[in-house]
């Protein structure tokens, strides 16, 4: 008999107050209470073919660790879903589940679909609570060695994985704190830097060694982690840090960053506490972030956050074609960020002292669809306008770093300068080489970046222990 839904919508969660938060670096969603999680979790029918599943890109058994929820059993479901899993306090709160697990959800084809996500990060942050340890089993020791490049969710989940198979793993972190885009990239107020800490310290509990302030490309190469360290295999994790800027004149000019630069300053080296910290960063009280998607989202709401009295968001799309995730954008109209749509940047205007003052724009119109599926923006001629602004942050997308593979001519890069790696395994064309996430694919989720950590730990596995790979064999060369 099928299970009688009394419930069509989601469970809502709280969340702080907009005129509270926007000036605030405080989290926003304050999670599900116990009877919130139940009443949530008792909303799965429980179906059979468990599409959920196939959604998630670490493959969690969703529907168990529902189950054990809607039972008021905690302890097993965070044994369900740290065993598939390391990073479900993240995971549950930056990861675009409406896209992936909840999409496929059978009750979501005539009402809401289970919140999976958060009830996810219930789970873990009970467990926080509670001082649970992980779920999972660990192998006895293989004897096997594996350097991770990047500790961010790509090298991590990576490293997690190979832990628990028996492997000795070390990461290796160009920067003094690990968590990669996790730590510097997603802002305070929607993942707490004490969480990613947490999950890190779990990774630790595994027996992965961090190794911060080492730049691999300069403080080694990738064949100095074999040939000097004795490495076995390697996973290069190291995202797309390398900013993008349009040309168009004044993107040299005081006050005008990238949003990698921007977010980092904030998040990592925490300038919104400055002096207390020893980073500044320029405070404006009119701010434009150039942009659609989440990177472009936490950079306007961080720009609130530091003092704009006008936050703006400039679009050279249709709200519709935005890809940031929708309770993004609405929390971030909820804080009073404007929404400049059918916009693109053609000027930044400075003064004699060269420091912006002037954002020149133009309106635009939609044309025909793109590759992407999208319908492309098309200037509508005598339409520029001018906005006042001191800071101009772009959120336009990012590239490969070219560190590593400028100092390993035997890695091939695409001519975007990625990775090129098998999308099933990780496997690059250099041997014992193995990578996945932003390096590999560009820009995109974490939680993808995680699935592609997770399989790369499988064929590093596979490659460490295949027959050939005899415990007196030099593998790595």
């Amino acid at each position: 008999m099928a299970k009688k839904i009394t419930q069509k919508t989601k469970t809502e969660m709280p969340c702080r107050d907009a005129g509270e938060r926007s000036r605030s670096f405080d989290e926003v969603a304050l999670g599900y209470t116990i009877d919130m999680a139940v009443a949530e979790a008792n909303r799965c029918i429980e179906c059979k073919n468990e599409p959920c599943i196939a959604g998630c890109p670490v493959g969690i058994d969703i529907p168990t660790f529902i189950c054990q929820v809607a039972a008021g059993d905690f302890q097993a479901a965070w044994q369900t879903l740290s065993a598939d899993n390391l990073l479900p306090a993240i995971c549950g709160r930056v990861c675009p589940q409406e896209e992936q697990c909840e999409c496929k959800c059978t009750l979501g084809r005539k009402f809401d679909p289970v919140a999976i996500g958060r009830l996810e990060r219930f789970v873990a942050d009970h467990a926080a609570s509670q001082g649970w340890q992980v779920g999972g089993t660990i192998a006895p020791p293989s004897g096997r060695a594996v350097a991770v490049v990047g500790s961010g969710p790509a090298g991590l989940t990576a490293a997690a994985d190979l832990a628990r198979l028996g492997h000795k793993v070390t990461i290796f972190e160009a920067l003094h704190k690990p968590g990669g885009v996790l730590v510097y990239g997603i802002p305070e107020f929607r993942l707490p830097k004490t969480i990613v800490s947490r999950e890190v310290q779990a990774l630790e509990q595994l027996g992965v060694e961090i190794k911060t302030n080492h730049v691999i490309g300069r403080t080694f190469t990738v064949d100095d982690l074999f040939d000097e360290l004795r490495y076995d295999a390697v996973f290069i994790g190291t995202g797309a840090g390398l900013p993008h800027f349009p040309k168009i004149p004044g993107v040299n000019l005081i006050g005008v960053y990238s949003a990698n630069e921007y977010l980092t300053r904030s998040n990592l080296m925490k300038a919104y506490r400055f002096p207390e910290s020893d980073t500044p960063m320029i405070r404006a009280r009119n701010v434009a972030v150039i942009g659609g998607g989440n990177t472009a989202m936490d950079s306007v709401r961080t720009a609130k956050r530091l003092g704009a009295d006008h936050a703006y968001l400039v679009y050279r799309r249709s709200r519709d074609e935005m890809p940031a995730r929708h309770e993004e954008i609405e929390h971030a109209e909820e804080e009073g960020i404007e929404l400049l749509l059918l916009a693109a940047p053609i000027e930044i205007v400075g003064d004699a002292e060269s420091r912006v003052r002037v954002l020149r724009c133009e309106r635009m119109a939609l044309g025909d669809p793109d590759a992407s599926g999208r319908r492309s923006p098309v200037p509508i001629p005598g339409s520029a306008f001018d906005l006042e602004v001191e800071v101009v942050v772009f959120a336009v997308g990012q590239g490969a770093n070219p560190l590593i593979s400028g100092t390993t001519p035997d890695l091939p890069v695409n001519k975007w300068g990625n990775i090129v790696a098998d999308d099933a395994t990780g496997a690059t064309q250099k041997r014992g080489v193995f990578a996945g996430g932003d390096i590999v694919t560009g820009g995109a989720t974490v939680i993808s970046a995680m699935g592609a950590g997770r399989r790369a730990a499988q064929a590093i596995h596979a490659f460490l222990t295949a027959p050939a790979a005899a415990p007196d064999t030099p593998i790595g060369v």
